[in-house]
């Protein structure tokens, strides 16, 4: 099948999975992926089309709109296996999806195109967007914005992570100041840089408007 087929086949199953999503990861955060990825792939010489097709279906797993992250995985294996790709294509995308989630740790990906994608989806998560999806997902969870007595955590279990309460302010500290760091391309570091001081002078502003200095 033409690569092109294939990656509409993959949009429209996509779309499926995520349409009517309130939590931040609707079909736009996946469309934003898929064009961050198609640019960094380009950019660092990465294939394009392993690159494209694991964006289009890095959230169909998610743990947050499956019941586990192995029923998450399942199915989309369980839809690759009805495509006509090559085996080692359709690994080469579960192991990408499988290991590139910041729950999965900070260790490198197995390939350039998993570093790719892992850093189109945790781009993201830095900047104006991130702020937006932070607070609809905070509203999602039932998460208040701010509670000075509710500090952020310095460590967690992935499952506290998943439960415990915590705030949209936090959220920052906990997880989306940290992501720069974790880049793995050079031209996902260059694009997070104005994106991370943004977040930063959003979070300085939002903190004297909460203390009533301004």
């Amino acid at each position: 099948m033409e690569q092109g087929e294939m990656l509409r086949r993959a949009e429209r199953f996509a779309k499926t999975v995520h349409e009517g999503d309130a939590t931040g990861h609707d079909f736009y955060h996946v469309e934003r992926v898929v064009r961050m990825a198609r640019r960094i792939a380009e950019a660092e010489g990465a294939d394009p089309f392993v690159c494209e097709l694991a964006a289009l279906l890095h959230d169909v797993a998610d743990e947050k709109l499956n019941p586990s992250k192995a029923a998450g995985l399942a199915k989309v294996r369980r839809w690759l296996d009805g495509e006509p790709l090559d085996e080692a294509v359709k690994s080469d995308i579960v192991d990408i999806i499988a290991t590139m989630s910041y729950g999965s740790g900070t260790s490198a990906m197995r390939t350039l195109e998993g570093s790719v994608v892992r850093d189109a989806d945790r781009l993201d998560a830095i900047g104006a967007i991130a702020i937006a999806r932070t607070f609809v997902y905070a509203g999602w969870k039932g998460h208040p914005i701010h509670d000075p007595d509710l500090p952020p955590r310095s460590s967690m279990t992935p499952e506290q992570y998943r439960t415990d309460k915590t705030t949209a302010i936090n959220h920052f500290y906990e997880k989306l100041l940290k992501l720069k760091s974790l880049l793995h391309t050079e031209t996902a570091r260059a694009i997070a840089e104005e994106r991370h001081r943004f977040m930063e002078r959003y979070l300085e502003q939002f903190h004297k408007e909460w203390n009533g200095a301004i």
